[in-house]
């Protein structure tokens, strides 16, 4: 006759799990093995850890895997939680399987010599860095277990790297901005001439939506669009006041979808920043991102003597304002605004303070590629 189990432990399907009890905490969990004698030294293991948690206040060991997967389920919400996803998912290999008190500038430097070797930008290393920081401080502050007690006892400091290689904002005179524009696909240039005259941002423009226009009481004025918090960076909601040009854009995407303002070949565009942008710019000649369309937009707003406030609100910066709620005379000023920079006639004249090697690319640009 075998001898008897230890109480709590089931077998299902190959492996044994354990179901059991122990002060008034229930344990649910696979042991990850078929065998017998594993399961029950792992269950041994689990008890001797509850005792020591419950009678001397010892933490039960947790891996950094453990506690990301904890944040994934927890923040679905956060507009960038496949970003955070895509970094968590290349931290693991480095640090999946090191305890939480085991992690600390010293453990992340493989993982920095490598995504360094890969040619990886400074500001993308530390976004990841970022997200470790956050974690660590969640389990140290905030999460708590069946025992009263937090994930981690203190959070160690994780320092963000000096961000030497930051690319600088690339705001574009007129003549460049015709060429960058002449070299889009059309739907593509529909949505560079918005952006270019609202100062939205990529993922704004991508996911706007016709049930987020609200009509006006001025004729002047026309609609707006009002962008919800949680599609926004600042997680504030966003007006957007359109001038004359990027009215005109919208009126020609009037009807082409009942939901998204913006679309290709039937559907809404994933992102600005594609193939195609990288192509045409690569053949206008010009090393310009999406974001520099919005740093365009507020250099001219400027440069046409719009006041810091009205900048603010049309930038869609944060501020303690409620940027939701205007008066008749104030959306008519910030139309009067937007529209400043949207004409032929109107058009600021800059001066633009580049660099020798700026100069010297733009100059090799347009005698390799000529538009």
């Amino acid at each position: 006759m075998g001898r008897k189990r230890m109480p709590g432990l089931v077998k299902r399907g190959r492996n044994w799990h354990v179901n059991k009890v122990v002060d008034g905490i229930r344990i649910c969990e696979s042991t990850g093995t078929n065998r017998l004698e594993e399961a029950e030294r792992y269950l041994t293991r689990r008890l001797e850890t509850i005792r020591q948690a419950k009678v001397y206040g010892i933490r039960p060991k947790r891996n950094f895997r453990q506690a990301a997967t904890k944040f994934l389920l927890e923040h679905q919400h956060k507009r960038s939680i496949r970003s955070d996803a895509d970094r968590l998912k290349m931290l693991d290999g480095y640090i999946g399987n090191l305890p939480l008190e085991s992690i600390h500038m010293g453990a992340l430097q493989p993982y920095i010599a490598a995504r360094r070797q890969e040619g990886v930008k400074t500001r993308t290393i530390n976004h990841g860095l970022q997200v470790i920081r956050h974690i660590l401080n969640l389990a140290a502050g905030e999460w708590m277990d069946e025992y009263g007690l937090t994930w981690l006892a203190n959070a160690p400091k994780i320092k963000l790297l000096p961000d030497h290689d930051a690319r600088k904002p690339y705001p574009l005179d007129w003549e460049e901005q015709d060429r960058l524009f002449a070299t889009l696909p059309l739907h593509l240039r529909e949505m560079a001439l918005f952006a270019v005259n609202t100062s939205c941002r990529d993922g704004e423009i991508c996911s706007l939506r016709w049930e987020w226009e609200v009509a006006t009481h001025s004729t002047e004025v026309g609609s707006v669009f009002v962008i919800p918090g949680e599609r926004v960076k600042n997680g504030s909601d966003r007006l957007v006041v359109l001038n004359r040009i990027a009215r005109a854009v919208i009126e020609r995407q009037r009807g082409k979808n009942p939901e998204f303002v913006f679309i290709y070949k039937g559907k809404p565009v994933q992102r600005m920043l594609n193939r195609s942008w990288r192509k045409a710019r690569q053949l206008a000649g010009l090393d310009v991102r999406v974001h520099d369309l919005k740093h365009t937009f507020g250099r001219r707003l400027r440069s046409a003597g719009v006041s810091f406030e009205d900048r603010q609100d049309l930038l869609g910066h944060k501020s303690t304002r409620i940027t939701t709620h205007y008066s008749s005379v104030e959306l008519q000023n910030l139309c009067e605004a937007v529209n400043k920079v949207c004409t032929e006639q109107n058009r600021p004249k800059v001066t633009l303070l580049r660099t020798a090697a700026q100069l010297n690319r733009a100059n090799f640009a347009q005698a390799v590629l000529p538009i």
